[in-house]
């Protein structure tokens, strides 16, 4: 594997971190903080201006023609500055499975917007109690020529704003499609809620709510398998650049304030914690290009996903604790900007599972894998 960034790569990171150092100060995340959308229509706007948000959508589209590692490189400069943006749902959870597995007509309809910045996608991976997105708890039936579907999706990310919600739902015993759905239609109820990384998702309740099938409903327990692997992975990039923003704060932080006549990066206990981090998110960060680069390159990536999952809940986990620790007394001040890459850094660990969940997922794949 060669983990180099090709020249197109490296002028993908250094717009994206470009547009996020100008749009997301700590200032202005702490005032979308306080709206009703917690979402930066100014931001949003900039991203699309800068064609940031065509990366995944065909030349033919409107868009750039990229992929996935080019997404990661925007999600981690997206992690660095905890800006309020729905990137995530939209381009992974959203875009990708639609230009991947897409009728024409629905990426004719829907992929445009998105790369324009006129709208914002999303889908429903998570469920109820185990938290197993390969067993939806929401069940699809035929309705004439049609689709209706019943059941109960909780937390889905910026479905308070999104034009359309990918649900995976069960369509038989074993079988599983992926639908397009309008939030705001009939047979739906939507309940928005706050986060932990203060956030808006939406509760969604369906009542024989209409639905469209993405693509071939025959294909839709591949589609789901690979919605999940890229959700994952997206994760795994936020939770990256989460990492080296905290870390960062904690550097600058620890080298100006002075204990005893020297600056505290000086001691060895202060160090040694600093150096954990350093290794938890180069961990992260190695795991998680090398998950994305199977996917890219269409190779078996199962068990490296879940693996960068992992890392991406554990290793971040530690680091957010370890950055805000190094703050003291300001590590505990919830409006103190460390304190925000603490609340993400939560966020990302248990969304679509924690650390043990990827553990245990990854034991049943192995005890049934056969090395080729």
């Amino acid at each position: 594997m060669d983990f180099s960034l090709s020249e197109e790569q490296e002028t993908v990171e250094q717009l994206a971190g470009q547009v996020f150092a100008g749009h997301a100060s700590v200032e202005r995340v702490r005032e979308i903080e306080r709206s009703n959308e917690r979402i930066d229509r100014e931001l949003w706007r900039a991203l699309a201006d800068a064609g940031l948000l065509a990366l995944a959508v065909s030349e033919e589209l409107g868009g750039n023609g990229l992929g996935l590692i080019e997404l990661c490189l925007l999600l981690e400069q997206q992690g660095r500055h905890v800006a309020p943006v729905p990137l995530w749902p939209t381009v992974v959870l959203g875009a990708l499975p639609i230009a991947e597995h897409g009728t024409p007509a629905q990426q004719q309809e829907w992929l445009p917007g998105v790369a324009s910045g006129d709208l914002i996608l999303t889908a429903a991976l998570a469920e109820p109690g185990a938290n197993d997105p390969f067993r939806p708890s929401v069940t699809a039936t035929r309705d004439g020529d049609g689709w209706r579907l019943d059941g109960a999706k909780p937390s889905v990310p910026a479905a308070h704003v999104a034009t359309r919600v990918l649900i995976p739902a069960s369509i038989g015993e074993d079988e599983v499609g992926v639908f397009l759905v309008d939030p705001t239609g009939s047979g739906i109820e939507r309940v928005v809620a706050e986060t932990t990384d203060r956030s808006r998702v939406a509760h969604l309740t369906f009542a024989g709510a209409p639905a469209e099938p993405l693509g071939d409903v025959a294909d839709g327990s591949r589609i789901l398998t690979g919605m999940v692997d890229r959700a994952l992975v997206g994760l795994g990039a936020l939770q990256v650049g989460v990492a080296e923003g905290a870390l960062r704060l904690a550097a600058d932080y620890t080298s100006q304030r002075q204990q005893f006549g020297r600056p505290l990066s000086t001691f060895q206990g202060v160090a040694l914690k600093a150096a954990d981090a350093y290794i938890d998110t180069e961990a992260m960060r190695v795991t998680l290009w090398q998950a994305a680069w199977r996917l890219t390159a269409g190779l078996d990536a199962t068990r490296e996903v879940m693996v960068a999952k992992w890392w991406a809940a554990e290793g971040g986990q530690r680091v957010v604790h370890i950055t805000q620790h190094l703050h003291g007394g300001m590590g505990a001040d919830v409006d103190y900007p460390v304190h925000r890459y603490f609340l993400w850094g939560k966020q990302i660990e248990v969304t679509l599972g924690g650390a043990s969940a990827q553990l245990a997922r990854l034991g049943r794949t192995l005890k049934d894998y056969t090395p080729a």
